[in-house]
């Protein structure tokens, strides 16, 4: 099974699935991997369940408006959460986690963000009152030739470009960029956090290096439209995705450090400040 640093690198989004069921052999590993217990960084836990197409009528489909681009797919995974500080933050961490293992297992995903807190999703999953469940992805083996709507959401979205290093990766304050000849050991764990998912890949996350202090800081830049629409909690699943990325390649590298929230963060207009990665040496 390859390190789930090699799945971040690999893992795309798919839209197009294989009619060909998933193996036992897979179907265990996949079982074990959900029924596992996921908690992120500030403590929130999130439950996952692998739900049937068997469940989705043409109707429901209808009702998921643009969720019709996947095609093929006959597993969805959920997952499941209570509200809760920084839950959102915890949610995108375990949630992009699981993903990796499921990459890494060969399977397909796409990450779908979007309002399940009634109608089949929710009835299939068992959702409770008072839990949330933000997102959901396919599960599948990738099909051999994606579709042409496929093709054209992934051209139309730039899905397979990321920012560069130089409008992401800060040293000391916000007028100096970090070059990546110069992040030392952390190099791969900020290159697989660049490489990370992202609400209509906007990839929203800012990380500002304390050289003296040895410290990482993560920060936010909101979407004025995503407020406007209200669904900026997108946004706090992005930066746990980007955390996910960065922790998992710090951890399979040996380097220690652990996420801890700093009262007196720096400050920067436009940003808002989440918590930091603290080097155990």
């Amino acid at each position: 099974m390859q390190t789930l640093s090699n799945a971040i690198k690999k893992r795309v989004s798919c839209r197009t699935y294989s009619d060909k069921p998933i193996e036992e052999n897979i179907r265990k590993k996949l079982q074990s991997i959900l029924s596992a217990t996921h908690e992120g960084p500030f403590g929130n836990k999130t439950n996952f369940k692998l739900l049937s197409l068997d469940f989705i009528t043409p109707d429901d489909w209808k009702k998921m408006g643009t969720y019709g681009v996947i095609k093929g797919a006959r597993n969805f995974l959920a997952g499941i959460i209570s509200p809760g500080p920084m839950a959102m933050e915890d949610y995108g961490y375990c949630m992009e986690t699981v993903i990796l293992k499921v990459t890494a297992l060969g399977l397909g995903t796409c990450w779908l963000g979007g309002t399940f807190q009634s109608g089949a999703f929710a009835r299939a999953a068992g959702l409770q009152k008072g839990e949330l469940m933000p997102t959901i992805t396919p599960v599948g083996y990738p099909a051999d030739e994606k579709t042409l709507t496929e093709k054209i959401m992934r051209r139309f979205a730039g899905s397979d470009q990321r920012k560069s290093w130089s409008n992401i990766f800060f040293i000391d304050d916000f007028s100096h960029i970090l070059p990546e000849n110069s992040a030392g050991r952390y190099r791969e764990a900020l290159e697989n956090l660049r490489l990370a998912p992202s609400a209509s890949n906007k990839q929203p996350w800012r990380v500002l290096y304390d050289s003296k202090n040895n410290v990482f800081h993560f920060f936010v830049e909101r979407s004025r439209q995503y407020k406007m629409l209200g669904i900026s909690h997108l946004q706090d699943i992005d930066l746990g995705i980007a955390m996910s990325h960065f922790e998992i390649t710090a951890r399979e590298l040996t380097l220690p450090g652990k996420w801890e929230v700093i009262t007196d963060a720096p400050k920067e207009n436009n940003l808002e400040y989440i918590v930091s990665w603290l080097n155990g040496n």
